[in-house]
């Protein structure tokens, strides 16, 4: 039987709807052990506990596990959902009964608005705002274009990456994550640039 660690993948490769969601969850854990790898001294934290919390942090935004309605989904907590069905999920893969706890903690508290208390919640959270910049937050918000009840129009994209790179940054918490994080920034601030010079006042 596959370890729990391909069992989790598995799962969510199968259940990311629109298949395009799924990339986030391996990118996400490959910056946890970029942010721990570029720490000085390495940070000394739980890899299984980071691993679970990146693949399952999303469950409830797909397809299929959000409610279809949208005034439903206007109200839609997809944090709540996923710690509600990630015990018993982790459980069937024989992940470590005695980790399941942390992922969830670690799943509460990885939105920027969150505060992290644990090493594992730092990284993860910090790895979810490296990827709401740059060239990957670009093409992720672009995506959600007719998909997502915020997002309508250009304008829409244009707004939202606009408030990323304006929030986003300061809430960094550790240092090797900013310095991650300074060519996304520079991207981000290159393309919002470049699509002013070129839409003028006709974006929408």
């Amino acid at each position: 039987m596959p370890n729990w660690r391909t069992q989790l993948e598995q799962h969510l490769r199968r259940e990311a709807n629109p298949e395009h969601k799924y990339s986030h969850q391996p990118r996400l854990y490959a910056l946890t052990q970029q942010i721990a790898a570029n720490t000085n001294p390495p940070l000394t934290y739980d890899d299984d506990i980071a691993y679970a919390a990146a693949f399952l942090h999303d469950l409830g935004v797909f397809i299929g596990h959000r409610p279809e309605d949208t005034e439903q989904l206007k109200q839609w907590n997809h944090v709540t959902y996923t710690c509600d069905h990630a015990p018993e999920l982790l459980a069937s893969f024989n992940f470590p009964t005695e980790k399941i706890p942390a992922v969830l903690a670690c799943i509460r508290e990885h939105q920027p608005h969150d505060e992290p208390r644990s090493i594992e919640a730092t990284i993860l959270r910090d790895a979810d705002i490296l990827e709401q910049l740059g060239a990957i937050s670009i093409l992720r918000t672009a995506a959600k274009l007719g998909s997502d009840t915020r997002f309508h129009r250009f304008s829409d994209v244009r707004n939202s990456l606009q408030r990323a790179l304006d929030t986003l940054p300061a809430q960094i918490r550790l240092e090797a994550t900013r310095k991650l994080a300074g060519p996304r920034i520079a991207a981000l601030q290159n393309f919002l640039t470049a699509l002013d010079t070129e839409s003028g006042p006709h974006l929408d």
